[in-house]
């Protein structure tokens, strides 16, 4: 007897004018998440998600472009504002933070927020190049 499949409706994100966009630079990749103010996630965009391989996932090119692309999304859903979370050391923070204002978002604040450890674990050892 086959067994019964149930569906997953597709959940319903409330767009309103305001929201957040986290960016999330590594020094390997670089991630842009635009949420509401509740957190739900409208759109998002990465290096590698445009087709940067490799080491050029994480230049300010490539940052620009996943930034533009994810905010456009949101931008036509309906979001004309937003507060900008930092976090990371990576290259391309301020190409995004550029490129998600050129699609039409404006920039309210601009917050980061890296972790910073208050002497916590051990650091790695020294890199020998």
């Amino acid at each position: 007897m086959a067994k019964s499949v149930k569906k997953a409706k597709k959940r319903k994100v409330v767009v309103e004018q305001e929201g957040v966009v986290h960016l999330h630079a590594s020094f390997n990749n670089i991630i842009i998440s635009l949420t509401n103010k509740a957190g739900q996630v409208i759109s998002w965009g990465s290096a590698g998600k445009e087709g940067f391989r490799g080491s050029k996932k994480n230049t300010p090119y490539a940052a620009q472009l996943a930034a533009s692309n994810a905010a456009q999304v949101a931008y036509d859903a309906g979001m004309r504002f937003a507060e900008v979370k930092v976090k990371g050391p990576g290259a391309g923070r301020e190409a995004a933070i550029r490129a998600i204002d050129g699609v039409g978002i404006k920039i309210t604040r601009i917050k980061d927020i890296t972790p910073v450890p208050h002497n916590g674990c051990r650091p790695p050892k020294q890199r020998r190049v």
